[in-house]
């Protein structure tokens, strides 16, 4: 069996009286993607600084690729990205320079150094800006020089917090597209943000905490079907909604039925075999459907679910 990219056991980390991070445990995969989401103050930010050797556990550790950030923190140190949410240009420096200065901090020399910077900054879209000054970069550009200085010395694990803050919605598909294709190439990306619908889009899994312990953990999918113990269908008809409504109003296990001007909705308790037979009916009933789905709880309803909204 393949050992995880990132394994954290029982981590915790103290504040004086206040425990930011609580006998924290998660674990994720090379070329995942997972969101770490909880209310401001959770232990998101402490958490992803210890990972990436910034900071130490009071208890506990964390493993990249097997290697404990406590016995081999430069060894993960190498191995780990971490783009804060605070994107800091030098003055006096344009992108390549910028990202030539982060080249040759990780230790890269000569022409593979050149190569590098180039290669970074063509992928993150940088090529055009080359020689404008770094301080003088849009919010979206920023976040690119920012995510191409995190890629330089070809991590493998990625740790952003916040890396959508304040970017427009086109900067933000660019930058969602751009973490895509870092997990096709095999890449873990743990992403904090509080922009949950951009997330739910880009991630395949998530992590929850409240006040420092993790809430739930695991796929999507999987975590969405455990919170939510009934289905939730949408119906877009071609013909009088009304008396849809009112058919579907009739049928075994369906509940909470209204139409929103667009859909017919309801909750559905039964299975995928029931649900098939629902439409069976509807299509025998000589009801139009144009379009029959389940809709998955999002991770606004994921979140809303397991989370209290403690703040500390």
């Amino acid at each position: 069996m393949t050992a995880p990219l990132l394994q954290l056991e029982s981590i915790t980390r103290s504040f004086g009286k206040l425990r930011a991070v609580n006998n924290l445990s998660f674990e994720m995969g090379k070329g995942e993607i997972f969101g770490f989401i909880g209310p401001n103050g959770a232990g998101k930010t402490t958490t992803m600084r210890i990972l990436a050797t910034l900071d130490l556990p009071d208890r506990g550790d964390a493993f990249v690729e097997g290697m404990s950030v406590l016995a081999e923190p430069r060894k993960v140190h190498n191995r780990v990205g971490f783009m804060s949410d605070r994107f800091q240009a030098y003055p006096n420096l344009d992108v390549i320079q910028y990202l030539d200065f982060f080249a040759r901090a990780y230790g890269l020399r000569g022409k593979k150094r050149i190569a590098t910077v180039r290669s970074v900054a063509t992928f993150c879209g940088l090529d055009t800006f080359a020689d404008r000054p770094a301080t003088g970069l849009s919010k979206g550009m920023g976040q690119r020089l920012h995510l191409a200085k995190t890629l330089l010395h070809d991590p493998a694990l990625l740790i952003l917090d916040e890396p959508a803050a304040g970017l427009d919605p086109h900067a933000r598909i660019e930058f969602r597209e751009l973490l895509r294709e870092l997990a096709a190439a095999g890449k873990g990306v743990l992403i904090s943000s509080h922009i949950l619908s951009e997330l739910s889009e880009t991630c395949d899994g998530v992590i929850v905490i409240e006040k420092g312990k993790k809430v739930v953990s695991g796929k999507i999918g999987e975590i969405a079907e455990g919170i939510k113990k009934h289905r939730h269908v949408q119906v877009r008809l071609l013909g009088d909604a009304e008396e849809a409504e009112r058919w579907f109003l009739t049928q075994p296990l369906v509940t909470d039925v209204h139409f929103d001007g667009v859909f017919v909705t309801f909750d559905f308790q039964g299975n995928d075999e029931q649900m098939a037979e629902l439409l069976a009916r509807a299509i025998a009933a000589e009801i139009k459907i144009l379009e029959f789905r389940q809709r998955q709880a999002g991770l606004e309803e994921i979140f809303l679910s397991t989370t209290k909204g403690n703040l500390q």
